[in-house]
């Protein structure tokens, strides 16, 4: 009998908690307050899940004091109205708590600043299932680390006393993929998130997963748990 956890390591948006147009609308938002344009509705969601000052240096030709201000005025907004629409995914919290029930540490690895993840999780009652919370910086301003989520995912590990072959990651886009395999630890994909079609196909993912009952079965497959004990 081993003493290290199973540990399960979730993505935030787009895994757990539905944005529900609060990340993509506030994007457009703050664009159109500094007079930048907006792009399609495609790429608004194509940027949900990297730092967003990482996005935008990528996609919007302005100036850098600019886009800190975009990122400001993004924040505001989010926090004053977008992170009260958004919701949990069906089922995710029931499953959060089996899986507690069933002896897992759960943790959050995001790209999301930490203390937005915290309040996050909070509003909808989900903190309370998580062992820890792993998240970007507080100050958006700072570059974004340079291993994209690579860093977070470990900091998860670590503090959790984890090893890779006894962690799955679970995640809706690349990077979640990307930020596991640089670990060593094995990853879930879920359909109900941002990943753009054929996303999915060109990654080494465990299996994919279209709601939460079979996400339950996909981490017991991947983790070799006992299956859960039938009510009698």
């Amino acid at each position: 009998m081993t003493d290290t956890p199973a540990l399960a390591i979730f993505d935030l948006d787009g895994t757990l908690v539905d944005p529900a147009g609060s990340i993509t609308g506030g994007i457009a938002y703050a664009l159109e307050a500094h007079g930048l344009d907006v792009p399609t509705a495609a790429v608004l969601a194509g940027m949900v899940g990297p730092p967003l000052l990482e996005s935008l240096h990528r996609l919007v030709d302005a100036p850098e004091g600019l886009l800190d201000a975009v990122v400001h005025t993004y924040r505001k907004q989010y926090i004053e109205h977008g992170m009260a629409q958004s919701l949990p995914y069906p089922g995710i919290p029931e499953l959060l708590a089996r899986l507690r029930e069933r002896g897992l540490h759960l943790t959050v690895a995001t790209q999301k600043p930490r203390n937005l993840a915290v309040k996050l999780l909070r509003l909808h009652g989900l903190e309370r299932f998580f062992h820890s919370i792993h998240g970007s910086p507080d100050d958006e301003t700072l570059p974004p680390p340079p291993d994209g989520k690579v860093g977070i995912v470990l900091d998860a590990l670590v503090t959790n006393h984890a090893t890779a072959d006894r962690a799955v990651m679970i995640g809706d886009r690349r990077h979640d993929a990307a930020g596991a395999a640089a670990n060593g630890v094995r990853c879930i994909g879920v359909a109900w998130g941002f990943a753009p079609e054929g996303e999915f196909a060109s990654l080494d993912l465990a299996a994919i997963v279209s709601d939460a009952d079979e996400l339950e079965r996909a981490i017991g497959m991947v983790l070799d748990l006992a299956p859960e004990a039938s009510a009698c």
